[in-house]
């Protein structure tokens, strides 16, 4: 390619994949930690700063709506302006409202630097998956994206523990202040070392922006909204089916428009269309379960914030040993089989949950299931984002991985809202028994939830498959044993630049989704 601005082209003068795993890990694990780590904070938030319950519960869902609402537009403003500088706006803003958080006078301060950390969250999240892919060679990018799984979804699990523990030992000012060493640090290498890479440049689709942030904002505000205001709630209701309007508008938007924010033909490749409704699924019955175990274990077990976390390390700890195994699994035997297989053992896990808790449950008897349970989300993060990326074209892959950290963020405003309203609805907080009682089939619901997952996993394509039923021709490089990806990523070079002489990328751009469908 002629010009660093070509799209998907990284520019070569910078650091390596070493590098880039690094940086980009340290920053997913940023913004993943704080989607929970303020849950097991809000009593001694409230004792310092006072507020309403209602005023409480927006320290948690501010930062959730604005990260969902503005992710794709955070992964569109990066690949029309550069990735690695868009990146760099998001940590810094999202640093610097980390900071204010901890320094917060009162309860409204507090939510509002909760909301700009959320969009500093979203401008940053995105990019890091699209930075990570430039930098690193097609051959290793399961073992990457494995290590990058393996960060986040540790930094999602274990937010309860890391607040817990923060909160009870030391201030709860520090679940913020931990995020500005990290970002300072951050900073710096993210400038010397990523190399910038840009999207296709067609000009900002702000009709489909604010369709896609519109419609987003209503349905996550509905759903954070209805346990605490009631489903019949006014405003419960407009943002419900105001949000799915205006979605409805995005999708309609999607099929029309010349250069659409989310191509709407993306999820006519089975391998899109399938990991996106996978990962929804999964963080529906992965987040809703985490937010009611944790309570059962402080409220009904009667675990301290910290010793609640720590017993739950064989679930929460276990991506940090599993997910590169799984990374390097998906490389020889595809990311199907092994995506399908941890979510249906998630979903097993959170079944046998359900049928072991009790008011008096002893530790030993919770082990099986929480192994069960790490093991399974360890096997879906890694192979998950390289089916993501893996499933569109390069100069497509922030998009892709901005619909998909958005459809995970309102999985999981979901599944909390759900699991919750079952919980109400089945038993309560009065005492340990009624609260079992909501337990137990609230852990239900989240186990056919992930089990849904898999099987929306399993039709996710092979690589084969995909390319002989739908290009009509088995390609050369299933005869080859060549990479899926290999004519798609910069012409299979490890560190981008233009496809072979003589060898076209694909047909059209629907096949060039379809060939990449599945590894």
């Amino acid at each position: 390619m002629s010009t660093a601005k070509s799209a998907g082209a990284p520019d070569k003068r910078r650091g390596g994949a070493g590098w880039a795993l690094v940086i980009t890990s340290v920053a997913g694990f940023m913004a993943a930690l704080d989607n929970l780590v303020v849950t097991t904070a809000l009593p001694s938030i409230r004792k310092d700063l006072g507020g309403a319950l209602g005023d409480l519960e927006w320290t948690v869902s501010a930062y959730t709506l604005t990260f969902a609402v503005l992710l794709m537009f955070g992964a569109a403003l990066g690949d029309r302006f550069g990735r690695r500088r868009l990146f760099l706006v998001g940590l810094s803003v999202f640093t610097g409202a980390s900071a204010a958080a901890a320094m917060a006078p009162g309860i409204d301060s507090l939510i509002a630097a909760r909301a700009v950390q959320g969009v500093g969250a979203a401008i940053m999240m995105p990019l890091t998956l699209t930075l990570l892919t430039a930098a690193v060679p097609v051959a290793k990018r399961g073992m990457a994206y494995g290590i990058w799984g393996a960060v986040n979804g540790l930094a999602v699990a274990s937010g309860p523990l890391i607040g817990g523990s923060l909160t009870e030992h030391v201030s709860w000012h520090w679940i913020f202040w931990l995020n500005v060493p990290l970002g300072l640090a951050v900073l710096p290498l993210a400038r010397l070392r990523l190399s910038e890479s840009f999207g296709a440049g067609a000009r900002l689709d702000f009709p489909g922006t604010l369709l896609a942030s519109g419609g987003l904002f209503g349905i996550v505000y509905g759903l954070v909204r209805g346990p605490a205001d009631g489903w019949t709630s006014p405003f419960v209701l407009t943002g419900l089916f105001a949000g799915a309007a205006l979605l409805a508008g995005f999708v309609i938007h999607g099929t029309r428009a010349k250069n659409p924010m989310l191509p709407m033909r993306l999820f006519r490749s089975r391998a899109f269309a399938g990991i996106n409704a996978a990962s929804l699924l999964m963080f529906l019955g992965m987040f809703g379960s985490i937010f009611l175990l944790s309570q059962y274990m402080q409220g009904v077990l009667g675990y301290s914030p910290t010793e609640a976390g720590l017993r739950m390390l064989p679930w929460t700890g276990m991506p940090m040993l599993v997910a590169p195994i799984a990374g390097y699994l998906s490389d020889r035997v595809g990311g199907r089989p092994v995506v399908a297989a941890g979510l249906f053992l998630q979903a097993a896990g959170l079944a046998y949950y359900a049928s072991v808790v009790a008011a008096d449950a002893s530790y030993a008897s919770q082990l099986p299931a929480l192994i069960i349970s790490g093991i399974g989300m360890s096997l879906y993060f890694a192979p998950a984002s390289n089916l993501v990326m893996s499933s569109v074209r390069p100069q497509e892959q922030g998009i892709a991985s901005g619909a998909n950290n958005a459809l995970r963020e309102v999985g999981g405003a979901l599944g909390i809202a759900v699991m919750s309203s079952i919980f109400s609805a089945q038993g309560g907080y009065a005492t340990a028994q009624t609260f079992i009682d909501g337990l137990r089939p609230a852990l239900v619901v989240g186990a056919s939830v992930v089990a849904l997952a898999g099987v929306a996993a399993l039709v996710i394509p092979t690589a084969r498959r995909a390319a002989r039923t739908e290009l009509g021709e088995t390609p050369a490089h299933a005869l080859e044993g060549d990479s899926p990806e290999s004519d798609l990523f910069d012409g299979g070079s490890p560190e981008g630049g233009s496809p072979r002489a003589g060898r076209p990328v694909a047909a059209s751009p629907e096949s060039a989704s379809l060939e990449t469908a599945s590894r």
